[in-house]
């Protein structure tokens, strides 16, 4: 066998591959085999009938057709292997020659992660803001505590933003009542922002049983995308009031006995919510100076690819309707031009990230332990609310844990990179980034504890025998 490569561009080469007849031998042997099973030649049983009789009743070009599509793929691995192609997608294989009894060759395009030159990440420099931990935030968390447990109390004044009504809601296009977006009782929270367009500012100072008409663009239904006239009326208003902050209320919303145990346990959590938020903030602004620093082309097949899955995310049976898809933008107050490219941005954006991260895991040879790898599934698994064994089955049935273990890998790479930028915060002071992703001689002492403990289990194993 003979492979060439050919770099179409910087993401995407065409692999020619030739072979000659003699190297087809056992190839040609299992397509008899295979085709033998298939037909009912008589005298005969079934499998057992020569070659040269089953070439002669069911044809030469069938079973060159057989032999060159079972070959293929093994071949083309071997192409790949042999050349070193770190492949992204599936491959386009065309068969472009077959001479019988001499050679057959194939060509296969694909794309590829393409070679990068990697930016002196020491020589990066970002800022990020300082998340609010002051009494401030320490109130607004105990103010979020304290509606959890508020009561509502009827008011007689109109609307205010916070207030909580109860409406009723009536639409009509062109004159025509639209009964899928009327509604009766309808408890709202006003201010929100949940239910239709308009309704904030057609119902703000309304008081009970005052109405008032508006035009919105209805979202779904018969109508969707269509200016409808909507009246709103006003059943009842209530308002929020809220417990008093004190010791009797600590106890009714927390383990802690008195006021001041709370507090002190809501500082610790808005400092680790506030530590949670820089560490996300920290690692949007360095991998973005990142790809900036780095000339990262885009496999385009692979963005087209990834946007129309998103497409399909988003709309789902929709996704084939173009005229509904319209519809729906357009309600949404942007059209499919637009979606579209913000789709395509967001889709090449993530892929560049992709090929970066995984370039700078491979120099810095990343590498991913067990353990590393069934903590981040048994996150996955809680965020999407499933029991662990139950999503590692599923994972595995969709081929998804190479995925996984990847998502890790560039994980760890990010760290490393964070490790060596430099990060400042509005006021220009340097930001410890070891508090919120360790370093490098931390993740040698976990890797060195891996080791341990694997040699200690062997060993362990070895004495029970």
């Amino acid at each position: 066998m003979k492979s060439t490569v050919e770099q179409l561009n910087p993401t995407r080469v065409k692999v020619t591959v030739e072979v000659p007849f003699a190297e087809l031998e056992p190839d040609f042997a299992k397509a008899y085999k295979a085709l033998a099973g298939q037909v009912n030649i008589p005298g005969f049983r079934k499998g057992k009938a020569p070659a040269k009789l089953l070439e002669s009743r069911i044809g030469r070009p069938a079973v060159l057709e057989q032999v060159i599509n079972d070959m293929i793929p093994a071949r083309y691995s071997e192409a790949i292997d042999e050349h070193d192609l770190k492949v992204l997608a599936q491959p386009e294989v065309e068969v472009t020659k077959l001479e019988d009894n001499d050679v057959v060759e194939f060509t296969a395009e694909v794309d590829v992660r393409p070679e990068l030159e990697l930016p002196n990440f020491s020589e990066l420099k970002v800022t990020v803001e300082a998340p609010e931990t002051d009494d401030a935030a320490v109130d607004a968390e105990l103010d979020n505590l304290r509606a959890r447990f508020g009561t509502l109390k009827g008011v007689e004044r109109g609307a205010t933003k916070g207030d909580f009504l109860s409406v009723d809601l009536a639409a009509t296009v062109d004159g025509e009542p639209v009964e899928d977006a009327s509604t009766e009782g309808l408890s709202y929270e006003l201010g929100s922002g949940t239910l239709i367009e308009g309704l904030d500012e057609a119902a703000e100072g309304l008081q009970a049983g005052e109405s008032k008409e508006f035009t919105s663009s209805l979202v779904a239904g018969d109508f969707a995308g269509q200016e409808a006239v909507v009246t709103v009326t006003v059943q009842s208003v209530k308002e929020r009031e809220l417990p008093e902050a004190d010791d009797e209320f600590a106890q009714m919303a927390s383990e802690f006995d008195t006021l001041d145990e709370l507090r002190a346990d809501l500082v610790e959590k808005v400092a680790e919510q506030a530590k949670a938020g820089l560490a996300g903030e920290i690692r949007d602004k360095v991998l973005e100076a990142i790809l900036e620093a780095a000339d990262v082309p885009t496999p385009d097949a692979i963005v087209e690819n990834e946007a129309h899955q998103q497409l399909h995310q988003i709309f789902g049976d929709a996704a084939h309707n173009d005229e509904m898809i319209n519809t729906m933008l357009e309600a949404e107050g942007t059209d499919r031009e637009t979606f579209d490219a913000e789709t395509r941005e967001a889709a090449a954006r993530a892929i560049r990230s992709q090929l970066l991260l995984d370039q700078v895991a491979e120099e810095a040879n990343t590498e991913v332990s067990q353990d590393e790898l069934m903590q981040h599934i048994m996150f996955q698994a809680q965020r999407y609310g499933m029991d662990p064994n139950q999503f590692i089955q599923q994972i595995q049935q969709a081929n998804q844990l190479g995925s996984l273990f990847a998502d890790v890998r560039r994980s760890k790479a990010l760290a490393d990179v964070i490790e060596q930028v430099t990060v400042v915060d509005a006021e220009g002071n340097t930001v410890d980034t070891s508090e919120f992703f360790g370093t490098a001689e931390d993740a040698d002492v976990d890797a060195d504890a891996d080791e341990t403990n694997d040699e200690a289990a062997a060993d362990e194993a070895t004495t029970e025998e």
